[in-house]
């Protein structure tokens, strides 16, 4: 693997060149030795709506992870679950989402109100913010519906829903907390103010004319994606206003084009592998990033499947690209090719797939199934 750009003598980075660079960054391509908290905070996070899927993103990242990894730092305090990057739930860390939030406020709050402009119309979302913010005053958790209902009578007309949505993922700063999102455990979201449960408010927005936030959002996402267009980081993210945090860190990059001869921008020190790196078998994760965090998907998955990844599909990656897709039943892994698989493939997908069999049986399995492709 070399650090330097495998390019067209005209500077473009072909497909293949992409995919191996998101591997490289995404931690798919070797498994690395670091941390729970490090590895979540050099991915930007990762999405979490679904409390179990980050366990599984996390084995395939990281060199002997066990569960216990992610759950000692939930119930601590340096992780924390809560809505954020294009409004939906990701594990993030304590220092990012203190960090991050009040730059996506603005844009939480517009897809909330995107969902349910009707219902809301005529609530004023500073006095349910504050009505909120006094029914949370007693300190005790409550789930979205309890928020909701406490303040219902104010906003009959709204119904509870677009009323407990707005205020835990539009108005106030809120984690849900453990037992949701700790290994085999099923529990209801219960919600507590990011500053209750860190003990400090999340930092506010930047002065005027200034985006620290958002240029630190581009180094950061370049670091675990790139290279990437600017409509790549917007996908990612979901913010609107990010061109001139780009153009504030443009000196910092170096450019390049893809095949279609959009810009893609990177960090000048970070892996782009050469594109005949071998790409090991991995099994992702529900709505996982390496996916779903770009605009154009087609350094990861073909066009044909593009559909799979709103679904809910679990991908298995295959030549570092999506291949197949799997379930998991009674301790057994079966896995669906969405292409003809070579002997060789098959058999690497089976070893990782008992592997992950195995982790997700605490070792008392080990059953693949593979099915064949559809004609």
């Amino acid at each position: 693997m070399t650090a330097e750009a495998v390019t067209h003598p005209k500077g473009v980075l072909d497909a293949r060149s992409l995919n191996r660079a998101a591997l490289a960054r995404q931690l798919l391509l070797d498994r690395a030795d670091l941390p729970v908290p490090d590895a979540v905070a050099h991915l930007g996070g990762l999405q979490a709506q679904e409390p179990q899927e980050p366990f599984v993103g996390l084995w395939s990242r990281l060199r002997d992870f066990t569960p216990g990894a992610l759950d000692a730092p939930l119930t601590g305090r340096r992780l924390v679950r809560t809505h954020l990057m294009r409004r939906t739930v990701h594990l993030v860390t304590a220092e990012d989402v203190l960090a991050w939030r009040s730059r996506h406020d603005a844009m939480l709050r517009g897809r909330v109100l995107g969902t349910y402009r009707r219902e809301l119309a005529g609530t004023d979302l500073d006095e349910l913010a504050a009505a909120g913010r006094a029914v949370l005053a007693d300190g005790e958790p409550r789930s979205m519906t309890e928020l909701a209902r406490a303040v219902a009578a104010r906003w009959p007309q709204a119904g509870p829903r677009p009323l407990g949505e707005m205020l835990v993922a539009g108005l106030i700063p809120m984690v849900q907390l453990p037992p949701r999102g700790l290994w085999r455990t099923r529990a209801g979201a219960r919600y507590a103010p990011v500053a209750s449960w860190l003990g400090r408010e999340v930092d506010p927005p930047a002065p005027p004319g200034t985006d620290p936030v958002g240029a630190a959002l581009v180094r950061r996402y370049l670091a675990a994606f790139g290279p990437a267009a600017s409509a790549d980081l917007r996908a990612w993210c979901g913010l609107a206003g990010l061109p001139a945090a780009v153009a504030a860190v443009r000196g910092e990059l170096v450019a390049f084009r893809d095949e279609r001869g959009r810009e893609l921008l990177d960090l000048p020190d970070a892996p782009r592998p050469d594109p005949g790196t071998p790409a090991p078998a991995r099994f992702l994760p529900a709505f996982d990033n390496a996916v779903l965090g770009y605009q154009d998907r087609g350094r990861v998955i073909d066009d044909a499947h593009r559909g799979l990844s709103v679904t809910g599909a679990r991908f298995v990656l295959v030549d570092g690209r999506v291949g197949a897709t799997w379930t998991v039943e009674d301790g057994t892994v079966a896995v669906t090719p969405l292409r003809r698989l070579t002997r060789s493939e098959r058999a690497e997908v089976a070893e990782e797939g008992r592997a992950l069999a195995s982790f997700l049986s605490d070792g008392a399995g080990d059953r693949v199934v593979i099915g064949t492709a559809s004609p």
